[in-house]
């Protein structure tokens, strides 16, 4: 019996110890994707840095410019800002790592899912992104510069504008993935759409709730943010009522077969 005991734990620690090994190629496959990215694009860090900051460029006064209010920021900041755009350029990597680390754990039928999950998800991250950058920043932007008392001459500290946008694009890739999350939670039977359907007025709620401490306190960033997370909400809740119906019919369909 303590034979049997000693086995099982001597079991149980060396599937332990494998997986955190396999953790910890998964991250160190991460780190070098991140890497490799940064040192392509950090002899670019100036007109990245450039590239981000002309949604408030071009609301800036004639003869007005962005300031560095420290020594080691007009270094520091464009290469913080190229590690950002590093680790995003890298997003597919880390995701499927993360979905490697997941795979032995998951059935056939699932792991199937990995490709398009992957795919959709940097996709909509991507999106999200994309759609702060064109179209969120120069709305906030050209509100704020016009909003300016006379006689004040708008003048951001490039550090402070780099935490700013970071902050935007985060929130705005995460709540793109809402779609993602929600087909996730149907597919699994967590819930179920006629629940998330139920439930619809209190998330529109929740979606102006949450806008409002994801950004500036601004009501033009805010509705941004809201309203395409509403819309993302609907969106997955339409996808998985698809999968489910699907689902079904094409279980019938075995049952007809076998009757």
């Amino acid at each position: 019996m303590n034979a049997h005991v000693e086995h099982s734990t001597k079991q149980g620690a060396t599937a332990w110890v494998s997986h955190l090994l396999e953790l910890r190629n998964r991250l160190l496959y991460v780190l070098l994707a991140v890497g490799l990215v940064f040192l392509a694009l950090v002899g670019f860090a100036n007109e990245i840095y450039t590239f981000i900051a002309n949604p408030l460029m071009v609301f800036l006064p004639e003869n007005a410019s962005m300031i560095a209010t420290e020594v080691a920021t007009p270094f520091l900041t464009p290469f913080k800002l190229t590690f950002f755009v590093a680790f995003v350029a890298s997003l597919p990597v880390v995701l499927y790592q993360g979905w490697a680390f997941l795979a032995p754990g998951l059935y056939n039928n699932e792991k199937s899912l990995i490709l398009p999950l992957i795919a959709s998800s940097v996709l909509l991250f991507y999106s999200g992104i994309a759609f702060c950058y064109f179209v969120v920043l120069p709305l906030v932007f050209g509100f704020f510069t016009s909003m300016a008392p006379e006689g004040v001459t708008v003048m951001t500290d490039i550090s402070s504008y780099l935490d700013f946008v970071v902050k935007l694009f985060m929130a705005f890739g995460v709540v793109f993935e809402i779609p993602i999350a929600i087909i996730l939670l149907i597919r699994s039977g967590a819930v179920s759409p006629e629940s998330l359907e139920n439930k619809r007025a209190y998330v529109v709620v929740g979606c102006f709730v949450l806008g409002m401490f994801l950004t500036p306190p601004d009501v033009i960033s805010q509705m941004l943010l809201a309203l395409p997370m509403w819309l993302l909400y609907e969106l997955g809740v339409f996808i998985g009522r698809r999968l489910v119906l699907n689902k079904k019919e094409g279980g019938d369909n075995v049952t007809d077969a076998v009757a």
